[in-house]
């Protein structure tokens, strides 16, 4: 089916935001099912921002943002239930419960999305192993698999992604994001990648670039 006979996932609008300084100024983007997008650019030029903007983390100064066709900012009863169980965040830290094993903290992510856990996405992860171990027990690439895990564990809609393979190395990182995109299309859900590393960049179906307060379009 193509783009045009669906509607998106999410949709950005006339998007500005700044702090002491401007960031961007109307910024519009579409996502669809099956999709991935990367988001390039120098440090500070406001990637994580508009990640935080479209995630529904951070209010904009101007402009809409629509998921799942809801006019997200202006849904104040939905927004936590929306971000709960069809969002998923991955940061570069991992932000696991340290006092708890990682199925624990597979189960708490499962439990308040309302979802049951996904054994697959344990295999897929190759976390199998160390699944009762606390999460302080493990090496920084294994925090990082069970970080995801849990993220996909809610069987997120739209996934966004900031730095996610950042502190990992080239071939554990290649792994890890192999599973995120084998996600993306077997839940026909959609990817919001922000990255410094071009290579990975380049595996998405869109590239853009944040500079001079305007996202322009790579590929």
């Amino acid at each position: 089916m193509k783009e045009s006979q669906l509607s998106p996932l999410l949709k950005a609008t006339n998007i500005s935001h700044s702090f002491d300084y401007p960031l961007f100024n109307n910024i519009n983007l579409e996502i669809f099912q099956k999709e991935s997008i990367a988001i390039v650019g120098v440090s500070g030029s406001g990637k994580s921002t508009l990640m935080h903007i479209l995630s529904t983390l951070l209010k904009p100064n101007s402009g809409k943002v629509f998921l799942f066709g809801k006019d997200i900012y202006n849904q104040k009863k939905d927004i936590l239930k929306i971000r709960r169980e069809s969002i998923g965040i991955i940061f570069q830290s991992h932000y696991l419960f340290k006092g708890f094993s990682a199925i624990e903290n597979l189960e708490v992510a499962a439990m308040l999305a309302k979802k049951e856990i996904d054994n697959s996405i344990i295999e897929s992860f190759g976390i199998k192993r160390v699944i009762n171990k606390k999460v302080t027990s493990l090496s920084g690439g294994e925090q990082q698999r069970v970080s995801i895990a849990r993220v996909l564990m809610k069987k997120p809609k739209i996934l966004f992604a900031d730095e996610p393979t950042g502190n990992l190395d080239r071939k554990t990182a290649n792994d890890v994001m192999d599973r995120v995109f084998e996600y993306i299309e077997q839940q026909k859900a959609a990817l919001f990648l922000v990255t410094h590393d071009e290579n990975l960049a380049k595996r998405c179906n869109r590239m853009y670039k944040l500079e001079n307060l305007t996202l322009k379009r790579v590929y």
